[in-house]
Formats: C-alpha cells, structure tokens, sequence
C-alpha cells in the first residue's frame, strides 16, 4: 500500500509538470524500489553522460532498468550501514571525465538541462557510485584464496585467457594471474548473489507500461 501511494504521488506530479509545461518530454516511472522513485529521466541521464553502460542485446533498455534497481538497492545498504570515507578528489576526477565527454561546457549543459538534470546531481550520482565501490571492497575484499589445483582447473578451463601470439603460456609462468582471476570471479560472484537476494526481499514495483 505505501508503495502504491508513493507511486500515485509520483505520477500525479509528473502529469501535472506535463500539463503546465507541454514543451518538456514528460518524464514516466519506470519503478519504485522500496518507495524510491526510478524515472525515465534517470535511465537517459545516466546514459547519456556516461555514468552507466548501454548493454547489448535486444532486452538493453531493461537491463538498464535492473542494474538502476540494483544500485538503488545497494546505495541503501550502502547508506544503512553508516559513513564511507570518501576522496573527494576522486568525485573531481570523474566529474572531469563527464566533461570531456563532451565539446564544451555548453554542449554538456545542453545535455543536462534535457534530461532535468544538475551539475549538483551529477556529482551525487558519481560521490554514490564511489561510495557503493568503497562499501563493497570493505565488504567482500577478502576472497577465500582458491588452491593451486583451483587455480590449474582455472587455467585448463580458459586457455583463451592465457594465450598470447596464439602460444598458450605455461602455467607457471601465469599463475599468480590465473589466482588473481579466480579470486575477483568469485568476488563478483558473491556480490551478485547478495545483490540478488537484496532484490528477492525487496518492495519493487514496474509499472505495467514498462514491462511490456
């Protein structure tokens, strides 16, 4: 029911934006995580400037819709959790790799006020995503160091990964990377497998409008 509400609230807003100013693109939910709001807006933003990945396949746009709903899901844990300790000339340099994106402060200015966006906004949105790495790494840095004839059935498993020239390097000569590879697809692994049962128990709503 609280969902509902924030929702209904939310769509109210938008139609009456969209009825006092009929020359902006009318922005649309496309899901409440938890009673917070994800809109289209936030979606073109974050791919437009960057900030997320378009994947490929013909299901691209929903997947970014996931991995929008995942972040949300997280940064609250994140924000839960209490204080990460931040280099905000980190925010700086990634906040400097918008920019370049683009020709001049002008065109990126362009691009911002399409999508209702801020320079403010933007920066939360990068300071989150640092925030949302740094918790992570607290979280699961420490991997289970896999055993050597891990490591071996790793490499076995992926010459590819290991060939260079077309000349698969020994094993010996790689196995410090073939470690490493194994103890980060594990990470990955169990970070997945936490975010998705973050989503299991999680109040998600996608409007029907979307789902199609």
């Amino acid at each position: 029911m609280r969902v509902c509400k924030s929702m209904a609230m939310v769509l109210a807003l938008i139609v009456a934006s969209g009825a006092a100013v009929r020359a902006e693109i009318i922005d649309r939910v496309l899901a409440v995580v938890n009673g917070a709001v994800i809109l289209q807006s936030d979606s073109r933003g974050a791919l437009r400037l960057g900030l997320i990945e378009m994947p490929a396949g013909p299901e691209a746009l929903r997947a970014v819709l996931d991995r929008l709903i995942e972040r949300r899901l997280v940064l609250i844990e994140v924000n839960r959790s209490g204080a990460v300790e931040l280099d905000e000339n980190a925010v700086d340099a990634r906040m400097a790799a918008v920019r370049e994106k683009f020709a001049g402060d002008a065109e990126l200015q362009t691009v911002l006020d399409e999508n209702g966006l801020t320079p403010d906004q933007v920066r939360s949105f990068i300071r989150d995503d640092l925030r949302m790495a740094a918790y992570l790494q607290q979280r699961f840095g420490t991997t289970l160091e896999p055993s050597e004839a891990e490591v071996l059935a790793y490499y076995r498993l992926h010459p590819e990964r290991f060939t260079r020239d077309g000349v698969l390097r020994p094993f010996n000569a790689v196995i410090d990377d073939a470690r490493t590879m194994v103890t980060e697809e594990r990470r990955e692994t169990t970070i997945r497998d936490w975010v998705a049962g973050l989503r299991r128990r999680a109040d998600v709503m996608i409007p029907a409008i979307v789902r199609r």
